[in-house]
């Protein structure tokens, strides 16, 4: 047994402070789930799927951040520097933070190369749907890419970028990972819960259509599961980092999808700022 299974078998997890929250889960359906990003046509639902909360144990994962992996848990944390000023300055995130976190994932998965293929800003307070690109926290479990469409962004992401080989690169081994931190004060607001990829059979996992304007993407829900096993890193601030694994080729045995959502923390102030954070979407392209 290694390590990781000994420290994250639930005996010991349940050694661990955690808080208790509702997690929002899909309710299992007979058609595909579809959830439309803009305002859809007049007599088309925004979502044909209902969800269901269910009260679970989060972990604080702070005194165990050594003992998880992106390739055992599905997500890794770090502290890590940034030089970044502004957050909300596009240019400086492109300029400053996107070769930061280039580097970083390099030393973190040992990758040949890395891939930014975008970010989202996350602020409750500052969200503007239809004026601005800020979102608010994503308080639903799920996963960003499906089996199949990490195949498919990838395949359109790395065409739009004029690189050359595109099959061969899709042929060996490569992960969409998130690189998730916060950008002002310590989180209080609408932390960030992750969940133990072993923890989840396959059939959890949902796909469901992500329209868009001008392309439909695939992401998961996620039904609930008692066995699901959630992890957070509470208070998390400027120069730390989180991954999150959303995809990954390799069908050996390495983690694949990290299920996550925010949620509401019971302990956190009722006066607590709106939590501001920032994720990077990459693809990482691991030796061959």
């Amino acid at each position: 047994m290694s390590l990781n299974n000994q420290v994250l078998d639930r005996p010991i997890s349940q050694e661990l402070p955690y808080v208790e929250a509702n997690l929002t889960y899909l309710i299992p359906m007979a058609e595909k789930p579809v959830n439309y990003t803009y305002e859809p046509p007049p007599g088309i639902p925004r979502t044909n799927a209902t969800y269901q909360t269910h009260k679970l144990p989060i972990y604080n994962a702070r005194s165990i951040s050594e003992n998880i992996s992106l390739d055992q848990e599905g997500f890794a944390f770090t502290e890590h520097h940034t030089s970044v000023r502004n957050f909300y300055d596009e240019e400086e995130v492109r300029r400053v933070y996107y070769p930061e976190a280039e580097q970083l994932l390099k030393e973190v998965t040992g990758a040949t190369k890395v891939v930014i293929f975008d970010h989202t800003l996350r602020n409750a307070g500052k969200s503007k749907p239809g004026e601005n690109n800020i979102k608010e926290p994503a308080k639903r479990v799920h996963n960003d890419f499906t089996a199949k469409s990490g195949y498919t962004r990838a395949r359109l992401e790395l065409a739009a970028r004029g690189i050359d080989d595109i099959d061969a690169l899709l042929k060996q081994r490569f992960a969409i990972i998130n690189v998730w931190r916060a950008t002002a004060q310590p989180i209080q607001e609408s932390p960030l819960a992750l969940c133990d990829a072993q923890s989840i059979p396959l059939t959890d996992l949902v796909a469901g259509d992500l329209v868009y304007r001008d392309r439909v993407g695939e992401t998961y829900g996620v039904t609930y599961n008692p066995e699901h096993k959630w992890f957070y890193f509470p208070q998390m601030h400027r120069d730390e980092a989180l991954f999150i694994k959303c995809f990954d080729s390799a069908e050996d045995g390495h983690a694949r999808f990290a299920a996550h959502t925010a949620f509401e923390d019971p302990t956190s102030p009722a006066n607590a700022p709106p939590r501001e954070s920032i994720e990077l979407r990459t693809f990482v392209f691991y030796p061959a």
